[in-house]
């Protein structure tokens, strides 16, 4: 095997050797070796594809529809795209010029983040939140500035959002907000942000709204902040998680036209352009399966309650999540261990896997956060191992 030549080493992007690896995936590799393990590590949906959108892709390929596609993404799907977000936001976007269709609403978090940022501009992310977006701002060269809203419900304030705006000036160019929120589940009420807009709307900077949960909430309307803020939000989304379709890589941004045109270079560097069957699977999803969200968000609800109570009558803390499918549990209060040695513990000993908070920034060092996009059986029997282990702790 190759080793690097001596020297070379130290031929590296700074930003990129500062930054470790994925805290969810390096959790989730460490114990899946374990023997018998139950885990409710991923946000994978345990749902099939659903059977048209599947068809579409098959459809595509044996339509030899083959070829590079536009950068942007085929013009059809884009349509699609325009015609769900105004539904969704209130916006109209054009399909022409103020839309992207990306390798997932990962690759738009990148491309969004990487267009906006120079060294030394700072990105506002409220915490805990998905790990992604602290590595994107610093292999950029942008600084992090985290909001610790644990002790708020887990919802960024008007005052804590002055704040930091009023610490940091004009070299903060964007905040991030991810709702529902992994991990919480979190979802925020139209009023609440309408008083982040009130904010936002007097400083020079976007906001890179992710809201590829919005079709998984339970009891409450998702509002997106696009239709408050249109000349500063970047809507973030994909198909993911409404249609189970992660290793499709589709997701999408969508923006004002000047923003998009330099978003879309960075797009077109890092990937040139999506895969044609994984479009015309969205394009399908988009046009007949609007719907089909709904037998898995009912499914996500019923799992929320039960986990939820199960957890509760363990004497954990929970935040009831609104939406998303992953319950954020605080580690009680007689168990003297960080989340990774709770997690750590939970796993070799009770065998069920979790993600310990601290993976998620500031707010998160004494929970720990479980998916429920697993199967029935998998959350019961890991309910009832978690149960008995804590037991005998508490």
């Amino acid at each position: 095997m190759p080793e690097l030549q001596k020297g070379l080493s130290e031929v590296v992007n700074k930003h990129i050797a500062a930054v470790g690896p994925s805290g969810i995936r390096e959790f989730d590799q460490k114990i899946s070796s374990i023997d018998g393990i139950v885990k409710l590590t991923l946000g994978e949906p345990d749902f099939n594809v659903p059977e048209h959108v599947k068809q579409a892709a098959i459809d595509s390929i044996k339509a030899n529809k083959s070829h590079y596609s536009a950068s942007r993404g085929i013009i059809e799907l884009r349509q699609a795209i325009s015609r769900y977000l105004k539904t969704k936001t209130n916006v109209d976007y054009d399909p022409n010029t103020e839309i992207v269709v990306t390798m997932g609403a990962t690759e738009a978090i990148f491309s969004s983040l990487s267009s906006i940022i120079n060294p030394g501009d700072k990105v506002i992310v409220p915490t805990p939140a998905f790990a992604l977006y602290f590595p994107v701002v610093q292999v950029a060269g942008g600084e992090l500035i985290t909001i610790d809203t644990s002790e708020d419900g887990f919802v960024l304030t008007p005052e804590k959002l002055q704040k930091a705006l009023d610490e940091n000036g004009d070299s903060v160019k964007a905040i991030v907000l991810n709702y529902p929120s992994n991990p919480t589940g979190i979802e925020y009420t139209e009023d609440q942000l309408k008083a982040l807009a009130d904010i936002i709307s007097k400083h020079h900077m976007f906001v890179l709204a992710d809201e590829i949960y919005n079709e998984l909430t339970y009891g409450v309307e998702h509002h997106s902040i696009a239709s408050l803020l249109p000349d500063q939000t970047i809507v973030i989304n994909g198909l993911s998680k409404s249609h189970a379709m992660t290793g499709y890589r589709i997701g999408y941004f969508a923006g004002p036209k000047d923003f998009v045109t330099n978003a879309a270079k960075m797009h077109g560097f890092a990937v040139t352009c999506p895969s044609n069957p994984a479009q015309y699977a969205a394009l399908e999803a988009l046009t007949n399966g609007l719907h089909d969200a709904e037998p898995m968000r009912q499914q996500y609800q019923k799992r929320r309650d039960y986990i939820s109570k199960r957890l509760e009558a363990m004497g954990m803390e929970i935040a009831l999540p609104q939406g998303a499918f992953y319950i954020f549990a605080k580690i009680p209060d007689t168990i003297n261990e960080t989340s990774v040695e709770f997690a750590t513990n939970l796993a070799e000993h009770a065998k069920v896997g979790v993600v310990p908070g601290s993976a998620f920034g500031p707010g998160g060092q004494r929970y720990i956060r479980m998916s429920y996009a697993a199967s029935d059986d998998a959350i019961k029997l890991a309910m009832d191992r978690m149960s008995t282990y804590l037991l005998d702790r508490v």
